[in-house]
């Protein structure tokens, strides 16, 4: 089929005319109408990457592969192709999957939150897959594994979002009002409803957890190492599984239960992945059984010992004990350990002008002003001179 072009115009800001005391006359319309260019054409993703200037803007051609006779009689309702060579981040108009409630439900609304902004929400998993996408410094396979699920989770969010605000059409006074009816133990804590969603947010959800506690960026891990990062992402994933399978036990809507179920078995595979991506890092060389870096310099006296804090020893019969260390070596278990080292806990004096109740024992305290700095700078020289020469 040939390859025609749609062109794009975007406007570029026009530089202010001078004042002229004279007005100008008017271009004739039939001139105008020569001069005219082609608009954007419904649909087009606004995110697309724009290549070369016109006198109006920047313009990128968007490669159209409809018929001929298609172009003649439009295509409505259905959105031009996409120059995925040239794009960015695009929005298609269209949920990744549906998510439509079959009635309003103001409560279950609150409680879905957990999974938009909670500790392992969607926002989270969203957040954490794209600054680790963002960040990995290895381009190829593995960067756009992280993207690609980065990507498949911004969707998530969006059904998620879409979800609570047709749960909460109506409310708070109508929905609110049959819940409390339906349950007298509800009217202590205003018939369930989150007020903020319809106080701050107009009748819609906000990025909160279920208790309205804002979700925060503190949530996500991107460390770089990603041997670390992938147990961090199945752990996570295993726990928005666990939250969405307690959420699916609270409510009776079948729209609700329908987009819950593909969640469910999104999340059953992003475990894996993880999983997998980690068996994959071991394949290719690029990480161990576990994150040992400086594995040559710690203590190996104590990289394979389980040291029993309980009463009894049930402790010692599981794996962790009886088998092997994941490199190989004999597990020990120390049934009643001993302190290392003969620390006495005994701490410095504290500085005089922070008010520490202190009964001056040790002596005074160094200020922590410049003198006090200079002071302890002079004494850690002269410790490094006195071990340079030991």
């Amino acid at each position: 089929m040939p390859v025609s072009t749609v062109a794009v115009t975007v406007p570029s800001p026009r530089r202010p005319r001078p004042h002229r005391r004279t007005p100008r006359t008017p271009r004739r319309s039939s001139r105008l109408a020569g001069r005219a260019r082609p608009g954007p054409s419904p649909g087009v993703a606004a995110a697309a990457m724009l290549r070369g200037r016109s006198r109006d803007g920047p313009v990128t051609t968007l490669p159209d592969r409809r018929s001929g006779q298609e172009r003649r009689r439009g295509t409505a309702g259905v959105p031009p192709p996409i120059d995925r060579e040239n794009a960015v981040f695009l929005h298609r108009k269209v949920l990744q999957y549906r998510s439509k409630p079959e009635k309003p439900d103001a409560l279950f609304a609150m409680k879905m939150q957990e999974l938009l902004g909670g500790q392992f929400g969607e926002m989270t998993v969203m957040m954490q897959y794209l600054w680790q996408g963002w960040t990995c410094k290895m381009p190829g396979k593995y960067k756009d594994l992280i993207m690609d699920i980065a990507t498949e989770e911004i969707g998530h969010v969006e059904m998620l979002v879409t979800m609570q605000a047709r749960l909460l059409e109506g409310a708070p006074s109508e929905v609110t009002s049959k819940a409390v009816a339906a349950n007298p133990a509800l009217a202590a804590v205003i018939g369930g409803m989150n007020p903020q969603q319809a106080i701050v947010a107009g009748g819609s959800p906000m990025p909160t957890n279920s208790q309205g506690v804002p979700w925060n960026a503190g949530y996500i891990v991107a460390s770089g190492n990603l041997l670390a990062d992938f147990r961090s992402n199945a752990a996570a994933e295993g726990q928005s599984r666990l939250q969405t399978s307690r959420i699916y036990n609270m409510t009776d809507d079948p729209g609700v239960k329908d987009m819950l179920q593909f969640n469910l078995a999104r999340d059953t595979y992003h475990q894996q992945q993880w999983l997998l991506g980690i068996e994959q890092l071991k394949a290719d060389g690029l990480a161990d059984y576990i994150e040992n870096s400086h594995a040559d310099e710690e203590n190996k006296d104590h990289d394979h010992t389980l040291w029993n804090f309980s009463e009894g020893e049930e402790s010692a019969e599981g794996l962790w004990v009886t088998g092997q260390t994941l490199d190989g070596r004999q597990l020990e278990y120390v049934a009643e350990p001993a302190p290392i080292g003969g620390d006495d806990m005994v701490l410095p004096a504290p500085d005089p002008e922070l008010f520490v109740t202190y009964d001056g024992s040790r002596g005074p305290g160094k200020p922590g002003n410049a003198a006090g700095a200079m002071e302890q700078g002079a004494q850690n020289v002269i410790g490094k001179v006195k071990d340079a020469l030991s």
